[in-house]
């Protein structure tokens, strides 16, 4: 069973959460973002995340609302700090496996993984991975954003600038005024707002595609954005 942890304390993930699925037998490789975790499962295979909510760059319920629509047969398991009974209620709804609360015991974070393997992953089932075929990307004539479930979205000019300029930088983060300058805006002149409700507009559209569960444009604090994959 591989594992994937996607937790942005270094500390727990590293000395703790690793060392722990390794000595139970799993194999488990980390990251510290959802970034990060996204670049991960292009050309990995993974059978479980274990992820927390409180992340740098994005929800982890937004995580696992992205990755559930990927991937219907991923295993998916929450591990916060957080008791809150709506974010334990939401994480279920989007998709989730599983909620453990900080801090858990080695012994039952192998046990909930175990329990989740045998639920939700048939015993000939390969483990899953994002291939790079199966990515967002532009048609030739950039004009049309297809989904790795093939569903294609028309592009307004504006839009069609944003994700040249963010998939372009291949999964790095993209400074704000370069995204404004991408649009050919005058940065004296333009209403930084304009960017985030053109980003909102554009996650909303592809959210409405049929079988497409939301796009991969994080917002990265303090710089800008970035196009996960």
């Amino acid at each position: 069973m591989r594992i994937a942890v996607l937790e942005d304390d270094q500390v727990l993930r590293e000395a703790i959460l690793l060392p722990t699925l390794r000595d139970h037998g799993y194999e488990a490789v980390g990251a510290g973002t959802a970034a990060e975790l996204y670049r991960l499962m292009i050309g990995q295979a993974f059978d479980i995340v274990l992820l927390d909510i409180g992340l740098p760059d994005e929800s982890g319920l937004d995580v696992v609302r992205h990755l559930r629509g990927l991937f219907p047969s991923l295993g998916i398991v929450m591990l916060t700090g957080s008791r809150a009974r709506d974010k334990r209620v939401r994480a279920l709804v989007e998709g989730a496996d599983a909620y453990l609360a900080k801090p858990v015991d080695g012994d039952v974070l192998a046990a909930t993984l175990r329990s989740v393997s045998r639920r939700i992953l048939p015993r000939t089932q390969p483990a899953t991975a994002l291939s790079p075929a199966a990515r967002w990307h532009l048609e030739a004539d950039g004009w049309c954003l297809v989904s790795p479930n093939d569903g294609k979205l028309a592009l307004a000019r504006s839009e069609r600038c944003l994700l040249q300029s963010l998939l372009s930088a291949a999964g790095q983060p993209v400074a704000r005024q370069a995204l404004i300058d991408a649009l050919g805006e005058e940065s004296g002149e333009f209403d930084a707002h304009r960017l985030d409700m053109l980003v909102h507009r554009l996650r909303g559209k592809a959210a409405r595609m049929a079988g497409d569960e939301g796009l991969p444009l994080l917002a990265t604090r303090g710089i800008g954005y970035l196009f996960a994959v």
